[in-house]
């Protein structure tokens, strides 16, 4: 069958990387896609933008496509899956009301306390005095997130009541993420280590992946700036079934159930990032696709067709398939351009890639460009570095021997990616 994937980040590569070794693909197109999923085999990039609706379900309805994947958040929330359907092409993704959960972090948290599932408090705000009003009777120091789609970096963890005050300030009257930040959530702050559980949905069931734990931070020890994640490694070591168990009960198919009875029923992957506070799990958010880079280490691990599950879950009949998963640990590296995540110079020709492939690790492409038969740099996180291994450790030291293999012009990443030692863990506030 043909299919088409939207995107064009290290998630996409990774996707297609994968759609590609099923015997029922017979040709796979990505819009815009990247150098990357530009070298796959029975595979197309498109030069149509993942925003243009119109231009996607055009060339879909054109090129005989059968099913559409949606990668990103952003053409999810401006409705490209009802697009889509108008068409009556298949396509995996939640619908324009469903991608709520992600898209509008108001409305998410008035849905959870709505269903009952467990989260911070919050409030809503889109006045500035009114915000002001509220900050002043506060005891704690909250959390302050923009509402809208912010590209993972409209959450602010301020150290002070102070600091809170010039995050709302700079949302709300600054317009700092834009449209993102017309509305502005002043949440209670969280305790615990975050854990990000993704599941495939069909509308009524799910299917749980293993689960992921990513490093948000920027440098080593969980320090500077948040960003779109600079690696990430499964299975998390917290993540007991029985606590999988747990959060499958009081999360996940209460969030079904909820987005079911009120007409917008869930089908895609749902993303959760939880916290495990002392009280238990309580929802951080929700993202309404696979999360980058999580999936640059889930999807490695995963032995079973990934287009027969979408397919499943495009069907309603996800109950009828059941994902099977190596039991093996991987680890990515995310290789970022110098001065992420905020200016920095793309064009850099990228050296070492057929080295780090051939030492065993899989080279996802992010921000990149194939230009006269070289990759260069086109992006913040330019590449992501993926190994397997028997242990967490062992995938994490053969994805470094990648990472050292590869060069390009003001290269960034962590040198800590994997679970913390006991001497070094923390507890993060968010």
């Amino acid at each position: 069958m043909n299919v088409l994937l939207i995107g064009n980040g290290g998630r996409e590569h990774a996707i297609a990387h994968k759609l590609v070794t099923s015997p029922y693909l017979t040709r796979l197109y990505v819009a815009p896609g990247n150098g990357g999923t530009a070298l796959l085999p029975k595979t197309e990039n498109v030069d149509i933008s993942a925003s243009n609706l119109d231009g996607l379900a055009t060339f879909a309805r054109d090129h005989a496509v059968e099913l559409a994947i949606v990668g990103p958040e952003a053409p999810l929330v401006a409705g490209v899956v009802d697009r889509f359907q108008a068409e009556g092409i298949q396509i995996f993704g939640p619908n324009q009301a469903a991608a709520q959960l992600e898209g509008s972090k108001a409305f998410s948290k008035a849905f959870m306390q709505r269903h009952d599932i467990p989260t911070g408090s919050a409030e809503a705000f889109t006045d500035f005095d009114m915000a002001m009003r509220y900050l002043r009777q506060l005891d704690d120091v909250p959390v302050v997130k923009a509402s809208g789609l912010a590209a993972g970096k409209g959450v602010i963890v301020p150290a002070s009541l102070e600091g809170a005050a010039a995050a709302v300030s700079a949302m709300l009257l600054d317009k700092r993420f834009g449209k993102a930040s017309e509305t502005v959530l002043i949440e209670e702050r969280l305790t615990g280590p975050e854990m990000s559980v993704l599941a495939f949905c069909d509308g009524n069931s799910c299917r749980v992946m293993p689960v992921a734990q990513d490093h948000k931070r920027l440098l080593d020890g969980d320090h500077g700036p948040n960003t779109g994640g600079m690696g990430a490694f499964a299975p998390a070591p917290l993540a007991t079934p029985e606590l999988l168990a747990d959060i499958e009960r009081t999360v996940l198919l209460p969030t079904l159930k909820g987005m079911a009875a009120e007409g917008m029923p869930y089908v895609g992957v749902l993303y959760a990032g939880l916290m495990l506070t002392p009280q238990g799990p309580k929802v951080l958010e929700f993202n309404c696709r696979f999360g980058d880079p999580e999936t640059q280490v889930l999807l490695p691990l995963l032995e079973s067709d990934l287009l027969e599950i979408f397919l499943a879950c495009v069907q309603g009949r996800l109950d009828t398939v059941e994902p099977r998963w190596l039991s093996q640990a991987a680890v990515t590296v995310v290789m970022a351009s110098k001065g992420y995540p905020d200016d920095y110079a793309t064009g850099m020709p990228i050296t070492g890639l057929d080295a780090a492939t051939e030492k065993g690790c899989l080279v996802y492409h992010a921000g990149t460009r194939l230009r006269d038969g070289t990759v260069h740099t086109a992006g913040g996180r330019v590449l992501a570095v993926t190994a397997l291994g028997r242990t967490v450790a062992q995938a994490a030291h053969q994805a470094y021997e990648g990472v050292r293999l590869i060069h390009f012009n003001g290269a960034h990443f962590r040198r800590d990616i994997g679970p913390a030692k006991p001497h070094q863990a923390k507890k993060r506030t968010r």
